[in-house]
């Protein structure tokens, strides 16, 4: 193996995208060991030498979160140790991302404190996808190179459904942009739910703002949690006249009482990515799971070659 050559590694969370990811390259994905001492401490241990390769190592942050935050943390440091000549931490769900803001007295920003930890550990930049908040972004003192599902999303529902009659909808303001390039997408309009959070688990929702009686609503938002805001979304739109209700999300965590609040909602159909493994007993029959192994592929190739990545999307 050439010196600089790529190589790619999966800690437990993205093993399944990151196999895709490698097939998509030719390329095999590195041997990687993660362990536990008996006291419960995490021990990893790389099997592949990686003396002057450009590293990527692919880690969600899905549940349970710290374990997979500290097996990446580990991951670098040990990559480091081996005299990596880069190494990209791929993150294609960040979940951290949602605690962006000082909006309660005596918090932490732990998004910008994982930003933190990820570069001591020792990545040289980081690559991820549909961050919840666009000023993530600026966390970062590393690269970053941020990777949107809006064209898969929006090509799955072009390819299935008639979009004549549909419109794109936000589920409160914070969304409206996020919706907006999603239904500048697929050329239809959009409207906005007014919706106020009252904790951390429930919503209420108001208005429609927007046409959305006799359509074909799409919800469009970056994840979706415990489902709580997507149900009430569409009880919204069916009452305020929607023919039929369907979603899109980038990052389906399904969490809690999400499968059952989703077996008896009115949504006709949900599409998400594989930015977080979906096990079987999660996968309803009105859930379909987009791949966005290509994608991530194409962007790894780019990064390693040095062209661009914002070209993907032009």
């Amino acid at each position: 193996m050439s010196r600089h050559a790529l190589q790619i590694f999966a800690c437990n969370a993205s093993r399944d995208l990151a196999t895709e990811i490698c097939a998509r390259l030719g390329r095999r994905l590195g041997r990687l060991d993660i362990s536990r001492f008996s006291n419960d401490n995490l021990r990893v241990q790389i099997g592949d030498n990686v003396r002057e390769r450009d590293v990527y190592v692919v880690q969600s942050f899905t549940e349970p979160v710290s374990d997979h935050i500290m097996e990446l943390l580990i991951t670098l440091d040990a990559l480091r140790s081996a005299s990596a000549q880069r190494i990209t931490a791929v993150i294609p769900y960040y979940s951290y991302a949602r605690s962006d803001k000082k909006d309660a007295p005596r918090i932490s920003i732990t998004g910008r404190l994982i930003a933190d930890m990820l570069k001591t550990a020792g990545a040289h930049r980081v690559l991820t996808m549909d961050l919840h908040a666009d000023q993530v972004h600026g966390f970062f003192s590393v690269p970053v190179d941020h990777l949107t599902a809006i064209p898969s999303i929006a090509e799955h529902f072009c390819n299935n459904y008639d979009i004549s009659n549909m419109v794109a909808v936000a589920t409160d303001a914070g969304g409206a942009k996020r919706v907006g390039r999603f239904s500048e997408r697929l050329g239809i309009p959009m409207a906005i739910i007014d919706k106020r959070r009252t904790s951390d688990t429930a919503v209420k929702h108001g208005d429609v703002v927007g046409d959305v009686a006799g359509r074909d609503a799409v919800i469009f938002d970056d994840e979706i949690s415990t489902a709580g805001t997507l149900v009430s979304s569409a009880a919204t739109l069916r009452a305020a006249g929607a023919r039929s209700v369907h979603a899109g999300a980038t990052h389906g965590v399904l969490c809690g009482p999400a499968i059952e609040r989703l077996r008896n909602a009115g949504i006709d159909s949900l599409v998400v990515t594989n930015t977080v493994h979906l096990p079987p007993d999660k996968r309803l029959d009105r859930i379909a799971v987009l791949s966005v192994a290509p994608l991530f592929a194409a962007a790894i190739e780019r990064i390693h070659s040095g062209e661009s990545v914002g070209a993907l999307f032009e």
